[in-house]
């Protein structure tokens, strides 16, 4: 097999921004803090709406969670129609269809207004299954998604190259591509008199009236409404780090004919997860996009499950080479449903997007309408099914004890641990592993020159003990998925410490 590119096709296709770091303190009526599809969306839509924002990233927009997805742009998120159905009833899954339906529009929308060139493709978008014991699974979710208003039906054929056993199809999706799109709304953004700064992570805020946004270098940003729009979110007063579960998923790509595109999007439950989807590439061929093998950061195995999903793809699809490589990651809530809203119970300047669960463009396009429009007086009907502060007990009781017992294994378990290697000597090159070091568990990697760099194994959000990943040599949290380079670097948050270096001498 050919060399592959470490890098998402999105990211490789695009040029790098370079928007300038704060510099001095500020004042605006809302900023908005992370520069994905969720904080550009709120960003462009509360400028639209008059107000003047100030957007804030800690690295360069575009080009964290949102640079590594697969830019399905549908309203069919798997089999949610049914269970939202079943746990929250016919009117939330009607305001769940509507208010997605509205995002995938919405972007259709911006990319004629804005004569933005992003590859747009309005496709049919599929849940299938290949076993027979899962179709009433599938008949259930097409009768749900058109009880909720999605032009949906049950169907035995579709264009993939092997057989299914039923599948939901839904018409009017998309698919797209992410930066081109983001980018080319960020310099809307600015023209509305936006002003975006990167390299420029914030690590404190107050919340009153106004509100005062802290950044690493000391800076502030003083705002009358402040978004939270991290991913994971990095200010946690609501305690959802106990209602959000982090998971990461790979992604494969490879050149198909152009005649091979099977022409949709699609996903299964099954095999861990797959999911298909297609873009231009080059010489008028098509590159099949390839999703699955979800864990939980720090699961270990990356290697393993990335070559169990490239041998799918070309058992699958006949393909060749594989041409990219890369990881997403996503946070899903206890409900199934994402966080959109005011921050906490007693907040009245903040708000918060998270808990995407896998379907971050849509709904990262959702959640900046909805925030713009809950900080301007305009909330919609259906604002209340994304409430960061509902609460179901009995609903969310068994996922927010699951998740809690996981996260409290790892945080004492890894503790009482053994140290995975005896000692240093012991840490090959192009390796990581968890060494104590007079008493203390430290993060050691070993270069392929055969430096040592040694951080502490402590994770900067809660404490939990960090954990090595080979495929992609970082350095990851089990407990909510914060992931940092090998010298401590936080590459994604909820973490926005880096971990302290360690003397290992």
């Amino acid at each position: 097999m050919s060399e592959h590119i470490e890098e998402s096709f999105w990211m490789d296709s695009t040029p790098a921004t370079s928007y300038p770091r704060l510099a001095g303190d500020t004042e605006t009526d809302v900023v908005v803090v992370g520069g994905g599809i969720a904080g550009l969306s709120a960003a462009f839509e509360l400028a639209e709406a008059g107000l003047q924002v100030v957007l804030l990233e800690a690295d360069r927009i575009a080009a964290g969670v949102t640079g590594y997805t697969t830019a399905k742009l549908s309203a069919l998120h798997t089999l949610i129609y049914s269970g939202i159905r079943k746990t929250h009833g016919a009117d939330h899954a009607r305001w769940y269809a509507r208010s997605q339906q509205q995002a995938v529009d919405r972007v259709a929308e911006l990319v004629s207004e804005l004569d933005i060139d992003c590859d747009l493709e309005r496709v049919p978008a599929f849940t299938w299954t290949e076993s027979p014991e899962r179709v009433d699974l599938i008949r259930a979710e097409a009768d749900a998604a058109t009880e909720a208003g999605l032009a949906a039906s049950f169907v035995t054929e579709t264009g993939l190259p092997f057989g299914v056993a039923g599948a939901v199809r839904v018409e009017d999706q998309a698919q797209f591509h992410p930066r081109k799109y983001l980018l080319a709304l960020a310099e809307a953004f600015l023209r509305l008199g936006g002003t975006i700064w990167e390299r420029t992570r914030v690590t404190g805020l107050s919340d009153g009236e106004p509100c005062t946004v802290t950044t690493e270098n000391g800076h502030t940003v003083t705002a009358e409404q402040v978004v939270i729009a991290t991913h994971y979110p990095i200010f946690d007063r609501a305690l959802l780090f106990a209602r959000l579960e982090p998971r990461r998923e790979l992604v494969v790509a490879a050149p198909v004919p152009a005649h091979h595109d099977p022409g949709g999007v699609f996903i299964t439950p099954e095999d861990d997860t797959r999911s298909v989807r297609t873009a231009p590439y080059h010489d008028g061929q098509r590159l099949l996009i390839v999703t699955g093998e979800h864990f939980t950061p720090g699961a270990g195995d990356v290697t393993e499950r990335w070559d169990r999903l490239a041998e799918w793809t070309r058992d699958r699809f006949g393909v060749g080479d594989i041409a990219y490589r890369w990881a997403a990651q996503d946070n899903t809530s206890t409900d199934q449903v994402p966080f959109v809203g005011r921050l906490h119970p007693g907040a009245r300047n903040t708000y918060v997007a998270t808990g995407f669960g896998g379907w971050g463009m849509s709904t990262g396009v959702m959640a900046g309408q909805l925030l713009a429009a809950s900080i301007t007086g305009a909330a919609p009907e259906w604002a209340g099914l994304y409430d960061p502060r509902r609460l179901h007990p009995l609903r969310e009781a068994v996922s927010m004890l699951k998740l809690g017992a996981g996260v409290a294994g790892h945080f004492v378990g890894d503790r009482l641990r053994p140290s995975h290697v005896d000692g240093i000597d012991d840490v090959d090159a192009g390796t990581g592993a968890i060494v104590r070091v007079r008493g203390k568990q430290c993060a050691v990697y070993r270069d392929d020159a055969g430096t040592v760099h040694a951080v502490s194994a402590r994770c900067t959000h809660l404490g939990c003990i960090v954990r090595f990943n080979d495929a992609e040599t970082a350095w990851e949290c089990p407990c909510h998925g914060s992931r940092f380079d090998i010298d401590g670097g936080v590459l994604q948050g909820p973490a926005n410490q880096p971990l302290s270096r360690e003397d290992v001498s």
